[in-house]
This record gives C-alpha cells, structure tokens and sequence, in this order.
C-alpha cells in the first residue's frame, strides 16, 4: 500500500477506503497494457478492485470514481468497459479531460473511494 512515490496507493479513514488514480499497467511488468482505451480500461478496473481485495472488499464497495482521460472522444469506449466492471450500483462518477497523465502511454486513470458496508 505504499510506495517509492510521495503518495500512498491508498488509505482507510474509518470504514472509508482511498484509492490514488491507477492506470493501466499490468501489476508484474509495471508496462501499460497493449491495446487501445478498452484494454486499458479493463486492466486499470483489474488493479483498482486488487486494490480493494488487501482490504477484504470488491468493486462492490465503490462509492465515487473520477476518471481522467487524454481523449474525451474515447469516452463511450471506456464507459462499455466501465459499466460491465460494477454489478450491483454503480458508483457516483466524475469524468475529466486531461491533456496527459503520468504515465507517457497512459490514456485513462481512474481514482476511487469504496466504502465498508457494515
């Protein structure tokens, strides 16, 4: 949960967990997935819910998501991938053009804060 960052990866406050924005990297190689939005889309909701799973939830938990994109026009792509992700309410969604991300082939970044059920 930390990192060689300045930032932690993610934090619990109370039954609040925060997920700093993920891209998509695969988690053994740290290399931005092959393939287009969808594909990238795909691998960044993978590591948001490995994510959640070091605290014993799921993508079920999630409560708020923004995402960033590089290209708006992308972004019925990356909301397909997006929506078959959640299966029970859909988190509340934020949706941001952004000129570039940290990554230099990163086309989306998603950040999350889930919620412990109790």
């Amino acid at each position: 949960m930390s990192s060689s960052f300045p930032f932690s990866s993610s934090l619990q406050a109370g039954p609040f967990i925060f997920i700093s924005g993920k891209v998509g990297t695969h988690p053994e190689t740290r290399d931005i997935v092959k393939g287009d939005i969808s594909a990238q889309t795909r691998q960044v909701l993978e590591n948001l819910a490995a994510e959640l799973e070091q605290y014993g939830m799921s993508l079920d938990n999630a409560v708020k998501t923004t995402v960033f994109l590089t290209d708006m026009r992308k972004f019925s792509e990356m909301n397909e991938v997006y929506r078959e992700a959640f299966h029970r309410t859909m988190p509340s969604r934020s949706c941001v053009s952004v000129t570039a991300l940290p990554h230099p082939d990163a086309l989306v970044e998603i950040e999350m804060i889930a919620y412990r059920k109790e």
